[in-house]
């Protein structure tokens, strides 16, 4: 390094050594409480190499720390560097402290911590696991695609191999396509993942909080090179997310499965085998209309949903839903107040007879007294409703009709709507 003092011939062509200072400042008897180190601040870089070349990623420094430990601190880690002294050190200034060897010690320690923590989690934005496909403790397979994201673009390894879900639909389409994931979000204490699917497909999934709250630090832990979720599901904790891993998000849940099973299937590498689970469901469907008598019989059954909710008034369900899209595939028809675009309706037990239909499917969200479904349905209106007078409404497990998101969820509902309508005249 050469020492800028010796462009204005006041120094030497190279800084002097740090103890060969310390030595001339005991000499001269200069104030060792107002002595400092001639470089103040040494700075490590990592190198990342990038098709397009090569980018220096800053990395948070000690002061008061010689480049030769910054150096040989980033040797013994086993990471690349390159050093640099900051700008603004005031050379040709007074001589290091006696006390300089004792800031040595604890800097070490500084950059050696600085160093381990920022190349392998924090970083900068634009070098994110999620924005380079790079994975701090994954072990993807073969080199990485593009998935286009609620969040835009995002580099994932071509054949993941650790993936953590945090929706269950992304749990409902990891399952589909022969993954087990190494972690996914619970949605209740006793059954802590979707109890529609199969167990075996489980069997090593670990829990990572609940749904509603993911366990960031559970998830590192787990070394995933791949996080699935949606925007309105964690959209805030997005970026603490893609500093673990490459996350991909869909928009949103629901409606829109069959979309965000395709984002799915991208992400995992697995388009070829979505192709084939599409075409089983779509031959499903077909197989299903044909048992309530075809196409045409089928859309002069008026099909509807009502759902019980503990805390919360009774919902009708509207076409903008999982269950709306699967009642809308089988070509069904639909009550007129619930064949709308949007989420759902809410009555009250005043109004249970706004849920009239020639089929009624009905879940319980809670307790069931808590709900008002036992009080609704012991009641003079709901026991005037068409399918209820002529044996049609049936009540079914909520957790697979209103968590069930994806093509397994609804095969399973595919059957239950076979089972209990086409057996019946």
């Amino acid at each position: 390094m050469r020492h800028p003092a010796a462009s204005r011939g006041r120094g030497p062509a190279f800084a002097p050594s740090a103890r060969g200072r310390c030595r001339r400042a005991r000499g001269r008897g200069q104030d060792r409480r107002r002595t400092r180190p001639c470089f103040r601040v040494s700075r490590v870089s990592r190198l990342a190499s990038r098709p397009s070349g090569t980018v220096q990623r800053p990395v948070p420094h000690a002061a008061f720390t010689p480049k030769w430990l910054v150096a040989r601190a980033a040797r013994r880690l086993g990471l690349p560097y390159l050093v640099r002294e900051s700008p603004g050190c005031r050379q040709g200034g007074p001589t290091v402290p006696r006390t300089f060897t004792g800031r040595i010690a604890l800097a070490a320690a500084a950059v050696a911590t600085a160093l381990v923590v920022t190349l392998t989690a924090c970083g900068s934005e634009d070098e994110s696991p999620a924005a380079k496909g790079k994975t701090p403790g994954g072990a993807g397979s073969g080199g990485t695609h593009t998935v286009k994201t609620a969040m835009g673009d995002v580099q994932v390894q071509n054949v993941p191999q650790r993936v953590v879900v945090l929706d269950t639909d992304s749990l409902d389409s990891a399952v589909t396509l022969g993954i087990t994931p190494v972690g996914a979000t619970t949605v209740a204490d006793k059954a802590p993942f979707s109890a529609y699917l199969p167990a075996d497909k489980l069997k090593g999934t670990k829990p990572v909080g609940a749904i509603a709250e993911p366990n960031l630090e559970a998830i590192n832990a787990l070394k995933p090179d791949l996080i699935l979720s949606s925007k309105v599901r964690d959209e805030k904790s997005y970026k603490s997310l893609s500093a673990i891993a490459p996350t991909v998000f869909s928009e949103s849940t629901g409606g829109p499965w069959r979309a965000n099973f395709a984002l799915h299937a991208d992400a995992l590498g697995k388009k070829t085998e979505a192709k084939q689970v599409v075409a089983d469901y779509t031959a499903h469907v077909e197989r299903v209309t044909e048992a309530l008598g075809g196409p045409a019989k089928a859309a002069q059954t008026k099909v509807g949903f009502v759902r019980f909710v503990e805390g919360a008034d009774t919902r009708l369900y509207l076409n903008d839903t999982f269950v709306g899209s699967l009642f809308k595939d089988l070509q069904v028809g639909r009550p007129a107040n619930q064949d709308k675009d949007g989420f759902s309706v809410d009555v009250s037990p005043e109004q249970i007879d706004q849920a009239d239909a020639d089929v009624l499917f009905y879940s319980t969200y809670g307790d069931p007294k808590k709900a008002k479904e036992t009080d609704i349905t012991g009641g003079p209106l709901w026991k005037n409703i068409d399918a209820v007078k002529n044996d049609k409404a049936f009540k079914v497990d909520d957790n697979l009709w209103m968590l069930g998101i994806g093509y397994s969820g609804a095969g399973r509902i595919l059957d239950t709507i076979e089972k209990n309508v086409a057996s019946k005249p």
